[in-house]
């Protein structure tokens, strides 16, 4: 099995006029993802944000977790937590895992050229490179990220009539992570 790692990017992605944003970390993205992402056996969890006063942000919730008070008053949240990595830049995760990676995208949209979750999962119980699994923040991933993909996974499709789709990047994470490594 493949080794896959999670990119939750807040930089550069969309607003919803499509202009490319900054967004904020977001506490409960954090623990909800790591938890998520360590369950599912995923090796590292980054928060990709370029300002300095975020990820130093996002450092202090993971000292807070996996060496601080927190780590002592309830244990399970370290390990979960200890995966999470803050970086500037997309290129920086990717460097962080050794520089060859694949890089799959995922969006609430279809895209034309989109992986199924059964094609992924059968792709990685192949032999290959580390799979970084991109997830954006606020409206999506930019173009310049979807761009640089090897694969643009399937959204995930709510079964409602009238097409409402708009989980929150925990919730798509979560489920995400159980299409591609779950037991069902």
């Amino acid at each position: 099995m493949r080794r896959i790692a999670v990119a939750l990017v807040h930089h550069p992605v969309l607003d919803r006029q499509r202009a490319i944003v900054t967004t904020a970390i977001t506490n409960l993205d954090l623990h909800d993802i790591s938890r998520s992402a360590h369950a599912y056996g995923m090796s590292d969890l980054f928060a990709v944000h370029p300002v300095a006063a975020q990820r130093e942000l996002a450092l202090k919730v993971r000292e807070h977790w996996v060496t601080g008070s927190g780590s002592r008053r309830i244990p399970d949240r370290s390990p979960a937590m200890s995966i999470l990595r803050v970086v500037p830049t997309l290129d920086d995760a990717i460097e962080a895992l050794g520089g060859s990676v694949e890089l799959w995208t995922t969006s609430a949209a279809e895209r034309p050229t989109s992986l199924s979750h059964g094609a992924a999962r059968e792709r990685l119980a192949e032999e290959g490179p580390t799979v970084l699994v991109v997830f954006g923040t606020g409206w999506g991933l930019a173009d310049s990220i979807c761009d640089r993909a090897h694969a643009h996974l399937e959204p995930i499709r709510s079964p409602r009539e009238d097409g409402w789709n708009h989980l929150s990047v925990r919730a798509a994470a979560a489920i995400l992570f159980d299409r591609l490594r779950g037991g069902g």
